[in-house]
């Protein structure tokens, strides 16, 4: 009785570290979610921009470190920045970015 009890303990624990949220900033590129890492580009911004108004795609967040696309919940913030590699800072839950800023990335030389 007291292993089972220990063992349903120890997977609700584990259940609820996993399904904790991953608080961060993150570079990468502004694209729409039909085009995903293909949109991750500059010269991408008006494709962007025309799949999310005229096809009813979002904006998603492809991060540079691992390719990782992100939908991003603040949608209206991020839609001047179609297009833009972008410096993220926020928090990832699952597959979407809960945007706390964005600004535009440093340049690389």
């Amino acid at each position: 009785m007291k292993v089972r009890f220990a063992v349903a303990m120890a997977a609700t624990l584990l259940a609820g570290a996993v399904g904790m949220a991953a608080e961060g900033s993150w570079t990468g590129w502004i694209s729409d979610s039909q085009c995903g890492v293909k949109g991750a580009n500059d010269k991408a911004g008006e494709c962007t921009t025309k799949c999310v108004k005229e096809h009813g795609a979002k904006y998603v967040f492809v991060n540079d470190a691992d390719k990782k696309v992100y939908v991003v919940d603040a949608q209206d913030k991020v839609a001047a920045h179609a297009g833009h590699h972008v410096a993220v800072k926020g928090t990832v839950d699952g597959e979407t970015l809960k945007l706390d800023s964005i600004d535009m990335a440093p340049a690389t030389k």
